[in-house]
């Protein structure tokens, strides 16, 4: 997904058989054992934290053969006694860099658990610090870009071709180590950390996509984890085609929930009365934008982008600052649209895109017959579901011919030993939708879910919600769980005019959590 879209596998193919996880002792040959070496990171984004790296292989079944390195940090932890060991995190994605995260998860911990745990953050394979450090294409989001809606044959061609070439490109520049970018692969990698930090049991902490991340892991080597977090879950029997078709629909209602927020206010942003109203001002000014470009920047495919982060969160300052500048567009200034494009639309991360593809297109079988893509999309568009569907359809494109052998979907869960599991999910997350976390629960015996009622925020934990922020603490204190299925409330929209300016708008994305699973 684009944003933290997860998919399913061959829809109209046939869906391949599930691939049972191998056990922790048949999953690869031994492993050479390695150490860390730790110092101040010298990055200014990571001030605060250590940092070190580790050699592991690109291909886990041949460990002598050609090696790949993983970037590292530590928020070490304050005590000097009640040591708990690593808390490894992952922000999502896949794609999205880890390092910076583990000072975010670390500021948000109580001081009883920075004393006990270090927080470790890591870019998996071919992100950020790690190297290689993927890049097939940096000007690919350059704007303005065609219209997402394909409504004439010229469109779709256009995006098939954009798509395509995206694919051969990292095809031609990066060859075989695609082979080697499945979500397993990064699950190998995170066992080899555990093993250099010299545990025998990791505990972690999972959002997005990187609750299948950890998932996977739990599934594969369960007698090494000591305690896991599972934030925001993607449906495992959706990866990946499938999970994004879902998102459409929850997005929708995500962005048509915006527009009754915004219809509450009208006498502050004068965009109508009613959500209907509202909704009818925001696709009229997406075809003006298509015709017309904001700023020379913003057309209509920027349009849907900028406005994208509503359906993934809509605490703090998001909805007034998008709403104000959809309503100073309609009342005849643009630079407010232009300034929230630039903050927030503007996408000039192809590391991240590259990786995105690189797992997803690689874990498991992708429809290859464009004629099931257009089906299924315009199916879900002539639904009603139009703010995201064709946008992530061709977010996703470059699955279509996506240069590496598909691997098999894992059966998360179908493992013995996998010990009680917290989960977090929000009634109304748009990136990884509530069933995710009912199956989620399912599938990982002896697991808990606490579900934030109402909630449409991707990522729950640390958000300030105190009925969700306990259970995550308790559980790491001492490994209190909840009962399942524990209901927390949801923390209270805003309230307009707060938190509408630029400045207030980039202090809440600072805390945001990195948006992957459908866009990074």
């Amino acid at each position: 997904m684009k944003k933290l879209a997860i998919t399913a596998a061959a829809a109209g193919a046939g869906l391949v058989a599930l691939a049972l996880a191998p056990t922790a002792a048949q999953a690869r040959p031994a492993q050479p054992t390695a150490s860390l070496s730790w110092s101040a990171c010298t990055d200014p984004g990571l001030s605060g934290l250590e940092c070190s790296s580790l050699q592991v292989p690109l291909d886990h079944s041949k460990p002598h053969g050609r090696q790949i390195t993983l970037a590292l940090s530590r928020y070490k932890h304050t005590g000097t006694t009640g040591y708990q060991g690593s808390l490894l995190v992952n922000p999502g994605g896949p794609g999205g860099t880890g390092r910076d995260f583990a000072l975010r998860v670390a500021n948000g911990l109580p001081a009883g658990l920075k004393a006990t745990y270090d927080v470790i953050g890591f870019d998996p394979r071919g992100v950020g610090g790690s190297s290689p450090s993927l890049s097939c294409d940096p000007n690919y989001f350059q704007p303005i870009r065609p219209d997402y809606v394909p409504t004439t044959k010229a469109l779709e061609t256009t995006w098939l071709k954009k798509a395509a070439g995206y694919a051969k490109a990292c095809g031609s520049k990066y060859g075989s180590l695609l082979q080697h970018m499945k979500t397993t692969d990064a699950v190998q990698d995170m066992d080899d950390i555990r093993a250099a930090l010299g545990q025998k049991q990791i505990n972690y902490y999972g959002a997005s996509y990187g609750t299948y991340l950890g998932s996977v892991y739990a599934t594969m080597y369960p007698s090494h984890v000591r305690r896991m977090v599972l934030d925001s879950n993607v449906k495992p029997s959706d990866v990946w085609y499938d999970a994004n078709l879902e998102q459409d629909k929850a997005f929708e209602g995500n962005i048509n929930a915006l527009f009754a927020w915004a219809a509450k206010y009208d006498s502050v942003y004068h965009l109508g009365t009613t959500q209907q109203a509202v909704r009818k001002v925001f696709f009229d000014t997406r075809e003006k934008l298509i015709k017309s470009p904001a700023g020379g920047v913003v057309g209509g495919a920027e349009f849907i982008d900028t406005y994208l982060v509503a359906g993934y969160i809509d605490l703090g300052a998001y909805w007034p600052y998008l709403t104000n500048a959809l309503a100073q567009y309609k009342a005849g200034n643009s630079q407010p649209l232009v300034d929230a494009f630039n903050l927030l639309g503007a996408t000039t991360d192809d590391n991240g895109y590259v990786v995105y593809n690189a797992v997803q297109c690689s874990d498991v079988k992708w429809p290859k017959n464009w004629n099931t893509w257009r089906k299924d999309n315009w199916k879900l568009y002539d639904q009603g579901y139009q703010f995201e569907t064709w946008s992530n359809a061709w977010y996703n494109a470059p699955c279509l011919t996506w240069p590496a052998k598909p691997g098999k979907p894992v059966d998360v869960g179908h493992a013995k030993g996998v010990p009680p599991v917290l989960l977090f999910q929000a009634t109304n997350d748009a990136a990884t939708p509530f069933p995710g976390g009912v199956e989620m629960n399912k599938r990982l015996k002896g697991s808990r879910l606490v579900i934030e009622d109402g909630g449409r925020t991707h990522g729950v934990v640390e958000r300030g919600n105190t009925c969700i922020d306990s259970k995550f603490a308790a559980f790491l204190t001492d490994g209190t769980l909840p009962a399942n299925q524990t209901h927390c409330p949801r923390l209270p929209e805003p309230v307009p005019p707060s938190s509408a300016s630029s400045a207030t708008a980039k202090a809440a994305v600072a805390q945001q959590f990195p948006q992957a699973l459908a866009r990074p």
